[in-house]
């Protein structure tokens, strides 16, 4: 699942927002690393992604899913286990359980348009998470949003649509399912600015992890089938890589900010068209690549404006 960066942090499987996390000092600030930390993560999420289409067609998307919690979970309490008390009671329990259930919903929502279609026509509509997030931020954080913001997330729609083309000859109800998923993804986004000045990173990753990995489990039984070594194998390797992508994003954030990064995060969608032609002989369309531009473009405009904002509020 790609990681929103233009706005925050995902993305989309897992729980990485640049809210979620401490501002570098500018000593600390090393433009460089963060893009090498950005385009590296953006492999290793395609990666997962594509082993997640991969499992797709003989897996249920709820199986997959908890494969990869499952290794995002174990490796976030190895983690926050030698923090104690301190890591693992957060603040703030019923925001931290309301994320991590929508983080998972988006992780399903994702996973299940991976069986129906191309991982680029995926991808790319899913990147829509940060226009989502400007939003939702009016009735959930009372932000004020101006027309240049308003103008960037209605063209950036624009741009999802004619990835979709709904009622065009090539549309399928598939095709929502990664909207849906951007959507709840900006529901978790919010939901980590609401609670990033208290909770430390670490307790809101590990909680999120927990939370998936529990509800996931809970709903095995509804389309639970024996898995193959194999199936296993390459369930453990998309948890793995998944987690792995998302801790780049988290180092990348520490060396650089999220507007210089944005354009990088993008990366993520060549990679998927690439895997997407040598794993499965696809290539996306025409349309695919306008709309996918057209989101891109708006992304990195909002992101432009969100510095603009900040620099604003500086003086």
């Amino acid at each position: 699942m790609p990681d929103p960066l233009p706005s925050e942090s995902p993305a989309p499987a897992l729980p990485v927002t640049a809210e979620a996390l401490p501002r570098p000092r500018p000593s600390d600030d090393n433009g460089l690393r963060g893009i090498g930390l950005t385009l590296l993560a953006s492999v290793f999420l395609s990666s997962a992604d594509v082993a997640s289409k991969y499992l797709a067609d003989s897996v249920p998307a709820l199986q997959i899913t908890w494969m990869r919690y499952a290794a995002f979970a174990s490796i976030m309490l190895v983690i926050a286990l030698p923090g104690g008390v301190a890591v693992l009671r957060p603040k703030r329990f019923s925001t931290q359980l309301l994320r991590g259930v929508a983080v998972t919903i988006s992780s399903i929502l994702f996973v299940s348009s991976l069986k129906y279609l191309p991982i680029a026509d995926a991808t790319a509509t899913s990147f829509v998470a940060p226009l989502f997030v400007t939003a939702l931020s009016i009735p959930l954080l009372g932000e004020k949003v101006g027309w240049r913001r308003w103008s960037a997330t209605l063209i950036g729609l624009l741009g999802v649509l004619i990835v979709v083309r709904p009622g065009g000859a090539g549309f399928q109800m598939a095709s929502l399912l990664p909207v849906l998923s951007a959507l709840t993804w900006a529901f978790a986004l919010i939901v980590t600015r609401m609670m990033s000045a208290s909770e430390n990173p670490v307790t809101t990753l590990t909680y999120s992890a927990l939370t998936g990995f529990v509800l996931l489990t809970l709903l095995q039984p509804l389309t639970w089938q024996p898995l193959s070594a194999s199936a296993i194998a390459i369930g453990a390797f998309i948890g793995i890589a998944s987690t792995v992508g998302h801790w780049f994003v988290i180092l990348a954030f520490r060396h650089a900010d999220a507007s210089l990064l944005a354009p990088f995060s993008y990366v993520q969608l060549l990679w998927a068209s690439l895997f997407g032609f040598f794993l499965f002989a696809v290539l996306p369309d025409i349309w695919t690549l306008v709309g996918s531009v057209i989101i891109a473009g708006s992304g990195l405009y909002t992101a432009h404006r969100e510095r603009m904002r900040a620099r604003e509020a500086l003086r």
